[in-house]
């Protein structure tokens, strides 16, 4: 799972858990970071010579293996979602990985991802959030600009999920429209099981239970990052540091 932060990829993970095929779904994980580093020092400096292709496949899919080996039992289960934003960057390497792997990416219009980010950041009222530097957290507009800038939570996600729509592994994706989940989730995950070949499961949209990411969140500073709610509602319309009507 890919795609914009603050579009649902932690919604749609904590209703696919309920599945009783799925091994595990849930938020940012190590996964491709580890694979990344590895493979580094497998196609890298004075040690190239020291890994054929069977060793570097072998090492690749361990990493994958392992992670997940003890993470959850693995009765009768045997499809992992696994969450990071790069999965948009590296397709090739997920081809390379298993050519009929798919990235979920999920998509919300932009203006609503910078609103929900400026909620949240601003519900702590000393902003302290470790999503934005510090040095920009003081205004509004240094706040979006952070977030919008290269290496910011959206704008490199944002430069990500183009890359991989223009690339030749576009395929592999499918984009899950935020509004569409939140609105129509009975039928979006119908045609998500087609599209994955996942036998259908009855879903119970009024009673979602997600509550892995505490750690995770704190450790960023900014608690609820990954709230979901217990309900599949649309979200309200309301645009944060703008005047009511």
């Amino acid at each position: 799972m890919s795609g914009l932060p603050r579009s649902g990829s932690t919604l749609l993970a904590a209703i696919l858990r309920q599945n009783p095929n799925v091994q595990h779904a849930g938020i940012t994980s190590p996964v491709l970071p580890m694979i990344v580093k590895i493979s580094s020092i497998m196609v890298e400096g004075e040690l190239v010579t020291e890994f054929n292709e069977s060793q570097r496949k072998n090492l690749i899919y361990g990493i994958i293996k392992n992670y997940y080996l003890n993470k959850t039992s693995t009765h009768n289960k045997n499809i992992i979602f696994d969450n990071h934003r790069m999965w948009c960057t590296r397709l090739n390497l997920l081809d390379y990985i298993d050519p009929n792997s798919k990235v979920i990416c999920c998509v919300r219009d932009p203006v609503w991802i910078i609103n929900s980010f400026e909620r949240i950041i601003q519900s702590d009222p000393l902003l302290g959030s470790h999503l934005i530097p510090i040095e920009y957290r003081g205004t509004l507009h240094e706040r979006v600009e952070a977030l919008l800038s290269n290496g910011g939570a959206f704008g490199y996600c944002w430069k990500a999920i183009r890359e991989a729509f223009y690339s030749k592994f576009s395929r592999k994706l499918i984009i899950v429209d935020y509004d569409t989940l939140t609105k129509r989730p009975k039928e979006t995950l119908i045609r998500l099981e087609s599209i994955l070949g996942i036998k259908h499961h009855v879903y119970d949209f009024n009673n979602i239970n997600f509550n892995s990411a505490n750690r995770f969140d704190e450790n960023l500073n900014t608690v609820g990052l990954h709230s979901v709610g217990k309900h599949i509602h649309p979200p309200s319309r309301h645009l944060e540091g703008s005047k009511n009507p």
